[in-house]
Formats: C-alpha cells, structure tokens, sequence
C-alpha cells in the first residue's frame, strides 16, 4: 500500500492529494501547521490552515491565498479526506489528519502537551501511522509545572524592581512571548514589549487570547516606569541598541534549552526559565502512545536516539530528513535547528 505521505525537495508531500504539508519550497498546495516561519513560508499559490491561524498567518505572510478550517471539520482533496486538531504548540497550530485508501495519517507539525492558555490544548489523532517532532527528544528533558516556572519569572522580575532594574525577558517573538505575557503577575510594573512581539500579540487579542496590557518603549516617559518594567523581547532584540533605553538591566532566557547546563551562561543571561512550546519526552512518548500508530515517522531533533528506543518499543519506527529550524532573528534560541 503506497504512503500517504513522502519526502520531496520541497518538503513533505502526499501523493494522492497532490499537496504539501510545511513545504520548505515554493508550490501550488501547502497545508499548513502553525505559523512559525519555518513552517509557514512565503511562496506558495494556495495556503490551508486552521481556522484560529488566520490572524497570525496574516501578520506573517501578508496577503496569501488562505483558506481555513474549524478544528475537527473534514474536507476533501483529490479523494483525500483531510482536517486539521489541535496541536497545543502556539496558536492555531494543528496537526493534519489525512485519509484515503484506508489509511489514516497524521502529521503532528511542532506539538506539546502541557497546559497552555493561549492556545487550544493538544488533541490526540488515532492512525495508522504518526509523523512527530523529536526538537526535545531526549529522557533528560522534563518540564515543571508552568506554575512553577511563572512564580520564578514573577519572583525574579519583583526582585529586579525593587532594586530599580529593568527585566529584560527573552523569547521567541511568537507563541513564547504570549505564553509569557499570559502568566506574569502585572501587579509588579509595566509590561514593554518589542515590536516584533506587539503585532502578534494584536492577533492573538483579536483571536479572543486574553493578554495583559503592553506597551512599546517609545510610549514610555516615565524613567521610573522603565524601570521597574518587565521587557518581552526576542533574542536579537536584547543584542541591539534598542535595550540601551532601558539603563540598568537584568536579563533572562525562557526556553526548554535552559535545561542544558551551560546554556544559560553561554548566551551570557543572567537567569534561565526552562519554559517550552515542545513536548518534553514524556509527552512525546505519551502523545505517541495515545495515537495507537503502530508506525512512527520521527522529524527534526533528536531523530536517532527516538528511532531506536520507538523500535526497542515494538514499533516500526523510521525517519524523515527535514528542513525546520529556527526562526529568523531568533537563531540564538536554541542548537542549530530547533526551537525552543
């Protein structure tokens, strides 16, 4: 029975529907997961995508030729039953369900499992077979409670005002930013973000996200207020002139890459929140698990060490070979190839 779904030079492609999920190069039919720009690129004739993406899509691609589905809603393509779930990875991502011939696929895009407030929860998809990320596809990674985490954020960015500094807070621009934003205690000082973060965070009120009140930094003249604020910015943001503005400051890193010992000291941070839009590797496994698919695809990450233990597992495990990565300005997010 031939696959529903193959490798091409321009991405991932099922032959059947003639059409491509994430492709990395231009063609005339993408479905797409989630609006990372690693995943939603620029180029292509005819865009699919889940409904709550529209916004963020826009915001990223501009004027494309979009058309969107409610989570769960069934189309057909060429004799390809497609729809899209939610994928609990940032807002409106999804994963796709195909089906044909009587074979159920499904690609999970970038997936986690963990509570989130800022965008639908992860759904899992029963199929044949299942295409998962592996970005953190190692036993040594294990989130905490976000609550944790967000009492850390909160606990550092309180003592930092108190002594008159600013918390300069950096994050993937888009999905971390928001979950961020979702969870900080505003009663502490003012919220500034960077305007790279500002218009996402527009498309993700507009999507009914609720989200603190933010500023930019230009709409700020009370030095005071500069410094007692909590600074949202991308990576390339805090390496700029623009976080001069802000005097004295106290800088963090929120990502699942802050596990690693040394990370944090080697992106000269002073603090490091282990906070991730991925799974970590229990839920990989337990998302894997709750698929029921006797075979597993595994895509950018830690491929091989999740092949083997998958096939140790009793499953047939294999790989695809994947051009995701980082997005770009926020290369310093994370090892080649990943994000956090």
């Amino acid at each position: 029975m031939a696959d529903l779904v193959v490798q091409r030079p321009e991405g991932l492609y099922c032959p059947p529907g003639d059409f491509y999920i994430d492709p990395w190069r231009p063609v005339d039919r993408a479905v797409i997961t989630h609006a990372h720009s690693d995943h939603a690129r620029i180029g292509h004739g005819h865009y699919l995508a889940a409904g709550p993406a529209e916004g963020v899509l826009r915001v990223r691609l501009g004027d494309v030729n979009l058309q969107t589905l409610p989570y769960g809603q069934r189309t057909s393509h060429n004799g390809v039953t497609v729809s899209l779930h939610p994928a609990g990875h940032v807002l409106g991502s999804a994963q796709v369900r195909l089906e044909h011939g009587g074979q159920v696929w499904v690609a999970s895009g970038d997936y986690k499992v963990a509570p989130d407030r800022t965008c639908t929860p992860f759904e899992p998809v029963a199929c044949d077979v299942f295409i998962t990320e592996s970005t953190f596809g190692l036993p040594i990674y294990r989130w905490a409670p976000d609550d944790d985490i967000f009492a850390g954020i909160n606990e550092w960015w309180r003592g930092n005002a108190d002594a008159g500094r600013a918390s300069v807070l950096c994050c993937y621009s888009f999905g971390k930013a928001q979950r961020v934003l979702s969870g900080v205690d505003t009663s502490i000082g003012s919220i500034i973000v960077h305007g790279a973060v500002e218009p996402l965070n527009r498309a993700y009120r507009e999507a009914g996200v609720r989200l603190p009140p933010t500023r930019l930094v230009t709409d700020v003249n009370d030095k005071a207020d500069l410094r007692r604020a909590l600074v949202v910015c991308p990576p390339s943001g805090a390496a700029s002139t623009w976080i001069r503005r802000f005097g004295d400051t106290s800088t963090a890193f929120a990502s699942g890459w802050m596990q690693l010992r040394g990370a944090r000291r080697r992106g000269g941070y002073d603090r490091g929140f282990v906070l991730s839009d991925h799974a970590d590797w229990p839920g990989l496994m337990g998302a894997i698990g709750a698929t029921g698919a006797q075979r597993v695809i595994v895509t950018h990450g830690s491929i091989p060490v999740m092949v083997r233990y998958l096939t140790e597992q009793g499953l047939q495990a294999q790989s695809f070979q994947t051009e995701y990565g980082d997005e770009p300005g926020e290369e310093d997010a994370g090892p080649p190839g990943a994000a956090a």
